[in-house]
């Protein structure tokens, strides 16, 4: 390596600091670059990179260097790792660097957001109040006042509730789910969240007032899986025993919704562009079950889900869609939270953001998790720690302006429609019914003494993990301290064993036992749990450890109680030694069968010990702490009865009777919503039309579209169609009688109070789009550079209208709706150009879902349309337009650096404004930030909507949270029970950027190419977000292709084409 000196210094630095300098984890220590006025190279080399790497495959390397002969070889291959530490070094300064600064900028970004929400809000405070609010953010309450304070005002749920017959719906989608035999461990998604939400079914459903509990899964009919996972419906358990009136649907049940390919199982990464056509299949579930538990216990009404409860991020964006089609209550359990993960991969700086979010999909999680807490009532975590340093990332929550708003509500003080979801500590529930106290006594001691004399009675009384685990130890009567978990270095389990090692008087007292994981060959295993492993066998052998440490290569699910068992007679421990623990379950499992605990005081141990008070809490940092806690349980037998009692005592606070109470009462306290139909259907005439509607199927030409007032519509006119089919004197004289019919009820309720007030007919009354079992919805967004709708769209819609009376037998029961961005009034003038009346369509969805209108519904005396009231009761949920308007118009016209522009890029757009939908025109498009952008400032704010761009990018678009274009579609499911897999929505191959929620799901798609020239999408998201194949099938048999120039017979073959499919196929 002659003229790299240089270099060589370095290497030198290497061979002789050791393998041990390049195995140091520990955070390296600064070191002045120049002593004496000389830079340092080698020692800034050791102690700046070498130290500083924390690459485990790195000391392979060096051993694979060190045993190398050929001098040559040998300087190469040392050349080499020099390059490559180096390298990595760089890329970690860097990435650390990067990672600071954007955790500064979004420090600034949250203190100004939080600053903006508390002006804003302040106009409607005295002065008092101000500072009583502003005290409120700044002081810290103890956890246990807070958690008194908050729980003191809530009924706790009890058998005074047996009478509700509640309905509840938990959604966990990823992973392999089934209530016996669970493949626990299979792989990354089968793990603690499927057994969880198993059991959380069967407890809820055994609780006084739950009827029934549907967990919803994946249904996967594939090879690779068991066949039971293609089952449709599994019952986990029967209802309550003691209830009476338990019917046939009662209990708790796993219920299977196909989506995705059918024939695979995927991971959890790839699901996310079929999030939408599950909340199809699990919408019409539902509907379907709520008409029969109507029929069983509501008296003939429908029984609407108490609370649907979201699982992970995937299940969270579920079930805030279901929330807001169904408009009940939503809970989110987050399970372990995208953030954070995302926080972790980058300080490792194995990743690059974009490789991460490439490999785990992370931006999509993120956004998933953010939509969830928009939507949420209630978030269940199990730490507090959960919610201050994992939750407190996310733009959606911000704990002290949570307390603001908390405060202004006692208060009885307006929000603007600022909204924080409230987070509950509920730690999840186990189940004890398996576990055996175990009393000290001599049968008990004779148990272990049989087991391990020579000449004991026959092994087969006892359990064969126990032998498994018997045969590393040659003393196994001392007690067991015994850590669970997986060979991951965050669980730290080389840090218990050096402190097991280096403690003398505790190698003498006690036996050390390791189960982590199950293992066939370490060469096979992933490169961190290998490492793992590999150290803790040569920790063994350094400090001598044979016959004192056990470590097992395979244990089943169902020999987990039994090692416990093992643990608890031997008087041992149990200890949790991980870096940071965020629950800690397998401290409450050790503590029912009667293992006091040493555990890491970072994290949820801490709520653990506070509830149990059995055991200490160590810094998992500190070898001799840990080393001396577990040396004073095992040493002190008093100490160790009195933490066995205490946890046995306490350990019912963890129980799934007193997690389900809990639960209850947090969910009672929500504000309780579902739909409630201001325009109901009685019975009677419900039946009358129904009759009417056999009536018009006799009619042999089905394409005659009727108008609320009898005559044929303008396109009928136009089109001429009864004589293109060749209706005669004959059919027009049946015509004639039928629109007799429906005038006559007309002159009997006419309204005499005014033009404000409803038409209450029959005709008006109910619209058509209930009795059409087909819904062709066109939604192009074709508009020119003014925002004005094209001509073509015209054009395209008489073509639409032809190709589907071109079939009579698919005409007669199909209808038609319109979906734009567009007002009423701006439609109707449109559409009067092409001379197509409002009429020729059974719904219109306007101002991007903001409103809903049914032709000859909803009709007022001077014709004008009437916009569906149940609809706009039911968006309005978290709709705070006064606050919105004055937060958009702030944030449009500042800078990122705070200041303001001087001229406004945007205008109210006041013509196509309504209640709910605020509109702006767009008159500097360079500075109109993106959807991703505003969309984090608001949430910032507390401020909840659905803000999009639309009409060619010349106007921007703020309506309510739940609604939307697509949440319209599954409206009219829910309330009119048209299922949307009956859908065709029609599109351009660009739109407004709501554009992509209307591909996905179970309805068929019909793209028209070269139809929409240009659309908004350029400022949906922002640079580092999430992808539209995130979003969207990659291929889908539900989306089929047509030209912009196709003719009705090209446009009625698409459609012939598309209605033979159906998802996953």
């Amino acid at each position: 390596m002659a003229g790299n000196e240089w270099i060589n210094g370095y290497l030198e630095a290497i061979l002789d600091s050791g393998a041990a300098a390049i195995e140091d984890q520990s955070k390296p220590i600064p070191v002045n670059l120049r002593e004496r006025g000389n830079f340092n190279p080698t020692k800034y080399f050791v102690e700046e990179v070498v130290t500083g790497v924390d690459e485990t495959d790195l000391h392979r390397t060096w051993i694979k260097v060190v045993a190398t002969r050929n001098t040559r070889e040998r300087s190469s291959r040392l050349e080499n790792m020099c390059w490559r530490i180096w390298h990595l070094t760089r890329k970690k300064k860097q990435l650390e660097w990067e990672d600071f600064q954007r955790m500064a900028h979004r420090r600034w970004e949250r203190e100004q957001g939080r600053r903006d929400a508390t002006e804003d809000m302040s106009e409607d405070l005295s002065e008092g109040e101000k500072g009583d609010v502003l005290g409120e953010t700044m002081v810290n309450e103890s956890p246990r006042k807070k958690f008194q304070r908050n729980f003191s005002n809530l009924e706790v749920w009890s058998d005074n509730n047996k009478e509700k017959k509640l309905y509840i719906v938990l959604i966990s989608l990823h992973g392999l789910v089934r209530g016996e035999n669970m493949e626990l461990g299979r792989d990354s998604d089968t793990g603690g969240q499927i057994k969880y939400v198993v059991e959380l079914a069967r407890a809820l459903a055994r609780m006084p007032g739950v009827y029934r509990v549907d967990l919803f899964t994946r249904q996967i009919s594939s090879p690779e899986v068991d066949w039971s996972y293609g089952e449709p419906t599994e019952m986990l358990t029967a209802g309550a025993d003691d209830d009476a009136d338990v019917g046939e649907s009662s209990g708790a049940y796993i219920v299977r919704i196909p989506f995705g390919p059918r024939d695979k199982y995927m991971r959890k990464e790839l699901l996310w562009p079929y999030i939408q056509e599950f909340v199809d299949g699990a919408l019409a579930h539902i509907l379907n079950m709520s008409k029969a538990l109507g029929e069983q216990i509501g008296g003939g009404q429908p029984v609407w889900p108490y609370v649907i409860h979201g699982h992970y991020a995937d299940a969270g964006d579920s079930a805030a869609l279901l929330s807001g089609a169904l408009n009940v209550p939503m809970v989110l359990t987050g399970h372990s939270l995208g953030r954070n993960k995302l926080e972790q991969l980058l300080k490792q700086g194995r990743q690059s953001k974009e490789d991460i979010n490439s490999t785990y999909k992370i931006m999509r999680r993120i956004e998933a998790e953010e939509l969830s807490l928009d939507v949420a009532e209630l978030v269940i975590t199990s730490t507090k720690q959960e919610i201050d340093e994992q939750w407190g990332l996310y733009d959606g929550f911000d704990v002290k302006l949570e307390k603001v708003l908390r405060a202004r509500v006692r208060r009885g003080v307006n929000c603007h429609g600022r909204y924080m979801p409230r987070m509950a500590v509920i730690p999840p529930g186990m189940d004890f019914s398996n576990v055996v106290v175990q009393e000290d006594t001599a049968e008990a001691d004779g148990e272990l003494t049989a087991l391990t004399t020579a000449d004991g009675s026959s092994p087969k009384a006892f359990p064969p993990i126990w032998s498994e685990m018997m045969r590393f130890l040659t003393n196994p009567h001392k007690p067991m301290i015994l850590a669970l978990s997986r060979p991951d270095p965050k669980k730290n389990i080389t840090t218990l064993l050096k402190a097991f090692g280096e403690c003398r008087p505790l190698r003498e007292l006690a036996n050390l036992t390791l189960i982590m994981g199950n293992r066939d060959d370490i060469d096979e295993m992933s490169a961190g749990n290998a490492s793992v492993l590999t150290t803790v066998l040569k920790l063994v052998d350094k400090y001598d450890l044979y016959g004192q440490v056990a470590f097992p290569k395979h244990h089943k699910q169902s020999d987990v109680p039994e090692i416990y068992r093992l643990a608890g007679k031997t008087k041992g421990v149990f200890i949790n030694p991980a870096l940071v623990e965020p629950f800690g379950l397998t401290l409450i499992e050790a503590a029912a069968h009667g293992l006091p605990m040493v555990a890491t005081k970072n994290g949820g141990p801490v709520d653990i010990h506070r509830a149990l008070n059995n055991g200490l809490l160590v810094d998992p940092h500190d070898q001799e702490a840990i080393a001396n806690a577990l040396l004073k349980l095992v040493s002190e037998k008093n100490l160790w009865h009195d933490c066995r009692k205490n946890g046995w005592k306490n350990i019912h606070l963890f129980s799934w009777p007193e997690h389900c109470r809990t639960y209850l009462t947090r969910v009672a306290a929500c504000r309780m919503r579902h739909p409630q139909w201001q325009t109901d259907t009685p019975a009677d005439e419900f039946a009358a039309e129904e009759s009417l509607n056999d009536s018009l199927k006799d009619v042999q030409d089905m394409s005659l579209r009727l108008s609320i007032d009898g005559e044929r519509t303008s396109l009928n006119e136009s089109l001429d169609y009864v004589t293109a089919t060749g209706g005669g004197p004959e059919l027009q004289d049946q015509v004639k009688q039928l629109l007799s019919r429906m005038r006559k009820p007309e002159t009997k309720a006419q309204d005499s109070e005014g033009s404000g007030k409803l038409v209450d007919n029959i005709a008006s009354k109910y619209p058509m789009l209930r009795r059409r079992r087909r819904l062709i919805v066109i939604a192009l967004d074709c508009y020119d550079s003014d925002g004005a709708p094209e001509k073509k769209m015209i054009r395209i819609i008489q073509e639409i209208f032809r190709a589907v009376n071109v079939v009579s037998q698919t005409a007669r029961f199909s209808g038609f709706a319109l979906s734009t961005a567009m007002s009423m009034s701006e439609l109707k003038a449109f559409l009067k150009t092409g001379n197509i009346q409002v009429n020729e369509f059974d719904a219109l969805i306007c101002s991007s879902g903001s409103e809903v209108y049914y032709p000859g519904t909803y009709t007022q005396e001077d014709g004008k349309l009437y916009p569906d009231p149940d609809y706009a009761t039911h968006i309005d949920y978290r709709w705070g337009c006064d606050g919105l308007k004055k937060t958009i118009w702030k944030l449009m016209n500042s800078h990122e650096g705070g200041s303001s522009h001087s001229k406004s890029p945007i205008e109210a757009d006041v013509k196509s404004s309504n209640s709910h939908c605020v509109s702006y025109l767009i008159k500097d498009l360079s500075k109109a930030k993106k959807v991703d952008d505003m969309r984090q400032k608001l949430r910032m704010r507390g401020l909840r909507c659905h803000l999009m761009y639309c009409r060619n990018s010349t106007r921007m678009q703020v309506v309510p949270l739940l609604a939307s274009r697509a949440q319209a579609l599954r409206y009219l499911f829910v309330r009119w029970r048209l299922n949307v897999s009956n859908m065709y929505v029609i599109l351009g191959e660009t739109g407004d950027t709501d554009y992509e929620e209307l591909i996905s799901g179970t309805h068929k798609t019909l793209i028209m190419k070269n139809m929409v020239e240009k659309g908004s999408e350029e400022l949906l998201r922002a640079a580092g977000s999430y992808l539209k194949d995130d979003i969207v099938p990659e291929e889908s048999p539900l989306v089929t292709y047509t030209s912009g120039e196709a003719k009705a017979d090209d446009i009625a073959n698409a459609l012939k084409q598309i209605s033979k499919s159906s998802p996953g196929i």
